[in-house]
């Protein structure tokens, strides 16, 4: 991805989110030919030339400082995520090229993967670069989808939400569970710009999601985090399930994420009998990604069977 275009986009579509009002700024009722703050408001907000302002939202972002960048975030309402998302575009970190960061395996700790399997009455698993899922235990098997039997290409959460037509029965706020791992997504993306799995996995959803289409345009960021989330199961039926998010020390690219129930809770009852449910299931249930399984090239669109 161009990160001048992705720069370009972005500060245009926070800016199209924000009106008049919303910042203190008068609006005399004169009609805007597109939504949102004219260049010239936003400017005035951050404190910088018009010229310095149009110049940066048509992706030039070399040179701009920290402080021009911190004063536009704040014009912007941006937050957190999306200063990091901003800081990324004009600031990419040095490191390895894409392509070498991308073809490192994804495996997880073998001290980390006994931890999912001793966690038998919690649903988990770890999520690794472009949302892919490199491990997991029984119970995270049994409750979001049967990890080890999808084919390599299959395990990550945005291809499982866009295009398994399970996920949509699951999820019951399907939207919003989409709207999260899209944000995310773009959030990844902006961390690794030159990475070419990334760019076909992003090629593939837009070519056989209208979905994901339309909420990739909308350039909302999203960071991995903690919440509420009501999941209806074909085996054991509806379930709130709270959702925390942890950050393995050493493993920057990786993710746990664990969900349980309110304890004493019917969601809590129904979450046993799930694990009961999965225990008389067979073995590979447990387990992680091996380094062809999660991290072998995914085809690109163009070499996708039609």
């Amino acid at each position: 991805m161009d990160p001048r275009t992705e720069l370009s986009e972005f500060l245009r579509s926070r800016r199209a989110r924000l009106r008049p009002e919303d910042v203190g700024l008068p609006d005399y009722g004169t009609r805007r030919r597109v939504p949102g703050l004219r260049r010239e408001e936003l400017a005035q907000l951050a404190g910088v030339s018009t010229a310095y302002y149009i110049r940066l939202e048509q992706g030039h972002g070399e040179n701009v400082s920290t402080a021009v960048l911190d004063s536009i975030a704040r014009a912007l309402r941006l937050t957190s995520a999306e200063r990091e998302h901003l800081q990324r575009l004009t600031k990419p970190p040095r490191r390895r090229s894409g392509r070498a960061a991308a073809a490192r395996p994804q495996q997880v700790r073998p001290a980390l993967q006994q931890l999912l399997d001793a966690m038998e009455g919690v649903p988990a698993y770890v999520l690794g670069r472009r949302l892919d899922i490199v491990a997991w235990n029984r119970l995270g098997n049994a409750l979001t989808g049967d990890f080890s039997a999808m084919p390599p290409e299959q395990r990550n959460m945005a291809w499982h939400v866009f295009l398994d037509p399970a996920a949509r029965e699951l999820y019951d706020d399907w939207e919003g569970k989409a709207t999260d791992v899209v944000g995310i997504l773009r959030l990844e993306a902006g961390r690794d710009l030159d990475d070419p799995r990334l760019a076909s996995l992003i090629g593939e959803l837009s070519l056989k999601s209208d979905d994901f289409r339309r909420l990739w345009a909308a350039h909302d960021i999203r960071d991995k985090g903690h919440g509420t989330k009501v999941l209806h199961h074909p085996v054991v039926g509806r379930l709130t399930l709270r959702y925390e998010t942890l950050r393995p020390a050493g493993d920057p690219d990786q993710v746990l994420v664990t969900y349980h129930a309110e304890p004493g809770s019917p969601s809590a009852e129904s979450l046993r009998l799930l694990a009961s449910w999965a225990a008389t299931g067979p073995a590979e249930g447990v387990g992680s990604a091996t380094p062809t399984a999660a991290t072998e090239g995914r085809e690109s669109p163009a070499e996708q069977p039609r």
